[in-house]
C-alpha cells in the first residue's frame, strides 16, 4: 500500500467543488478529470496543500455528514477569514467552534494553527478552560479573542 486518498461523493458538482477548493490553498491543483461518454465530469482528481483527493459525481442519495470533516490550520486571522468566507459563499452554513458546512454539505474546521497550544500549552487549567469557554461561544474563531482568553484578559 502506498496511499490513502479522501474520496468525496457529490450529486453532480464534483468539478465545481474541486475548483473552489484548489482556489483556496497553495500547492493545490486539478490533476485530472475523467468524463462520461457525454462529456460530463465523473471523477475529479485534485491536490490540496500537496495531498491528493478524488471527487465523484455519483448522483443523489449520499449526503455529506459532519462525521467526516477537513480541518484547515491557518496562521493569521486574515487567512482564517478568507478561507471561512470562501467556504461559506453561495449557500454554506456556519456551525460552532470553527466548523462550517460548504454549499455541498462538506464539513470543514477552520482553526488557528496555534489552537492546540492555546487549549493545552499553558499548563494552567484555568487558562485552558477560559480558551475552551471562549471557543464555545464562537462560530468563526477569533484568534485575538482566544489569545486574550488564554492570557486572562
Amino acid at each position: 500500500m502506498t496511499a490513502i486518498t479522501p474520496f468525496l461523493w457529490y450529486d453532480d458538482q464534483a468539478r465545481q467543488a474541486a475548483e473552489l477548493y484548489v482556489s483556496l490553498f497553495p500547492d493545490s491543483r486539478i490533476d485530472s478529470v475523467a468524463e462520461t461518454p457525454d462529456g460530463d465530469a465523473l471523477v475529479v482528481e485534485f491536490t490540496l496543500l500537496g495531498r491528493g483527493f478524488r471527487a465523484m459525481n455519483g448522483g443523489p442519495g449520499h449526503p455529506h455528514s459532519d462525521a467526516v470533516s477537513f480541518q484547515v490550520d491557518v496562521d493569521t486571522q486574515e487567512e482564517l477569514d478568507r478561507v471561512w468566507d470562501a467556504l461559506l459563499a453561495d449557500g454554506g452554513r456556519p456551525s460552532m467552534c470553527g466548523w462550517l458546512f460548504d454549499r455541498w454539505g462538506v464539513a470543514w474546521q477552520v482553526t488557528p494553527s496555534m489552537m492546540g497550544e492555546l487549549m493545552t500549552g499553558s499548563g494552567d487549567p484555568a487558562a485552558n478552560a477560559r480558551v475552551y469557554e471562549a471557543m464555545m461561544r464562537m462560530q468563526k474563531l477569533d484568534i485575538a479573542a482566544l489569545q486574550a482568553a488564554a492570557a486572562g484578559s
